[in-house]
């Protein structure tokens, strides 16, 4: 129900005690009472939400050992391969804490565990909220945040992945390095900046564990606060349903029900980072050995969230423009500055941009607080779909010299393939998608028009076999018809045959054509009870003879 008819004694009790002294209770009375929908997608996000919790408790007490100083000392500690080698402090404090702090391994292997989560788990929640249209008015704007939010845990990632300074996480900051230095005008001071000097320089760990530790996590926490506040105040979004609309919630009050959910999911992810961080190794620096500029391993890879970067510096062709010539005022490295920033603003700007973009598409500036089914845009589920190849490409190609060892494949092989790959692959994902959404309402429409299938044989006067047909379930049913069609621009023209203003002109005209290929009613809901001359036994229930029209 969208509301409760009284309150219960579990909210008034606490909200009359608060109310007594701060004069607050009215106000929890009214929040405690929210209503939350009740579908399993909805908890995606929160994976995110516990992971970071997570990482700001163990990353904590990591702070209270870790050294971020690149000064050199001589390593003495109980791990005897490494005695007697010379190493930075930081390198050094990351071995005091993976081998003499008590639970100080447990600690950093469910902090890093908990990274790789809260980026995957923003990933996914990103994509659900993508594939659902949850990002329509009036979401917009927290949208916008979650994107943010999204490109600053891979900052975060960065910044973290690089301090213990061991051989693998130099070789990435070599990379970072290569990539800052190689952006025109910008680069040498960005790169002197984050160094202190040529690198590898002498102030990097302490700028990047500044970084780590304060900025980027004080902006993350304000933008999720700012997140958690604007879904709170618009509400969330609910899937379609029985007894749904755009102006009513179904679900469970906040208090206590969604309360006890939220803290009982919390503890269950607060348990597979722990059961990770005991049981499966993750960065086991001490193999590594520390970072040396001279040195470099075979088959290092990053962490899956910058994969990508990874695979479009791998994939791409070496070109470079000189200019002036004669390399007289230097040279513009594309084969280092495309794969850095293209791939990287195309997904995000494409991301933030796309809820305008589909407004300005579709002209539809209304509310929107049921979920889409994927299936019912499909253009929409098709670009996401080319999107998640064309990362995926990206992603997978960032091994492809360990693609190459293990199948025995020539490295360049696998380069070019991936060179076409990245841009097939989202071609044939977006058709592929495409015909998939259409075959899934064609399914939906044939479920409204003939019914369920039964299972039950009969067989009609004149000889055939049938099998009996019932109808949906009432819930299944009214999650199938909350489809609606996708807007599509009013292209009324006057009684000269001229549009409107607004359509006019190259650009007006690109609007209405996209416009009529993206909007519009692909197959729709069959209303009778099917079309092969058998509707009223196709529908007939299997009890007793009788007959339920599905008609609405």
């Amino acid at each position: 129900m969208s509301e409760l008819k009284a309150t219960p004694k579990a909210i008034s009790g606490p909200s009359s005690f608060i109310d007594d002294r701060i004069g607050a209770g009215s106000f929890l009375k009214r929040n405690m009472r929210k209503i939350f929908p009740d579908h399993w997608s909805f908890l995606l996000g929160e994976i995110a939400l516990y992971s970071f919790i997570i990482l700001l408790l163990t990353g904590t007490f990591l702070t209270f050992w870790f050294q971020p100083s690149m000064g050199h000392v001589e390593y003495n500690g109980p791990y005897a391969p490494l005695q007697g080698v010379m190493m930075s402090e930081a390198y050094a404090s990351a071995l005091e804490l993976s081998f003499e702090v008590r639970g100080g391994l447990l600690m950093r292997q469910m902090h890093h565990w908990a990274a790789l989560l809260f980026v995957a788990g923003m990933m996914v929640h990103m994509l659900r909220v993508f594939f659902t249209g949850a990002y329509r008015k009036p979401r917009e704007l927290n949208w916008v945040i979650g994107v943010l939010l999204l490109t600053l845990a891979l900052a975060e990632g960065l910044t973290g992945y690089s301090l213990p300074d061991d051989l693998l996480s130099g070789a990435g900051l070599r990379i970072t390095e290569g990539v800052a230095i190689s952006l025109p005008l910008v680069g040498t001071y960005i790169t002197f900046f984050l160094f202190g000097g040529e690198y590898p320089g002498v102030d990097v760990i302490s700028r990047f564990y500044s970084l780590h530790i304060l900025l980027i996590p004080g902006i993350i926490l304000a933008l999720v606060s700012a997140h958690m506040v604007l879904m709170w105040v618009q509400k969330h979004t609910q899937m379609p349903g029985k007894g749904r609309d755009n102006k009513n919630v179904v679900g469970a009050p906040f208090y206590p029900a969604f309360m006890l959910k939220a803290g009982a999911y919390f503890l269950f992810t607060f348990a597979v980072i722990a059961g990770l961080g005991t049981f499966a190794q993750i960065n086991p620096i001490w193999i590594f050995g520390p970072y040396n500029p001279a040195d470099i391993s075979a088959g290092s890879q990053p962490d899956f969230y910058m994969g990508f970067l990874e695979g479009s510096l791998r994939l791409m062709v070496p070109w470079e423009i000189n200019l002036g010539g004669t390399n007289t005022w230097g040279t513009l490295p594309l084969s280092v500055i495309i794969p850095a920033l293209v791939p990287m603003g195309i997904i995000m700007t494409g991301l933030a941009l796309y809820p305008f973009l589909e407004q300005w598409i579709t002209g539809d500036r209304r509310e929107h607080h049921i979920a889409d089914r994927p299936r019912n845009n499909p253009h929409r589920t098709s670009i996401g779909m080319a999107a998640i190849a064309f990362y995926g490409v990206l992603w997978l190609l960032g091994a492809n010299d360990e693609l190459s060892w293990v199948f025995s494949i020539s490295l360049n092989w696998t380069t070019y393939i991936g060179r076409v790959a990245v841009f097939v692959l989202p071609v044939i994902a977006y058709i592929v998608t495409y015909r998939i959404c259409l075959g899934l309402q064609r399914s939906d429409a044939a479920i409204i028009g003939h019914g369920v299938e039964s299972g039950v044989i009969k067989r009609l006067p004149h000889g055939e076999f049938i099998e009996i047909h019932t109808p949906p379930a009432d819930d299944i049913e009214a999650h199938m018809r909350g489809k609606e069609a996708v807007p599509m621009v009013p292209v009324l023209v006057d009684s000269a045959g001229i549009p409107p203003k607004g359509m006019r002109g190259p650009i007006g005209k690109l609007r209405a054509r996209m416009s009529r290929a993206y909007g519009g009613e692909k197959i729709p809901l069959d209303d009778g009870h099917g079309h092969d001359g058998h509707g009223d036994d196709h529908a007939a229930i299997g009890t007793g003879g009788d007959e339920k029209s599905i008609t609405h």
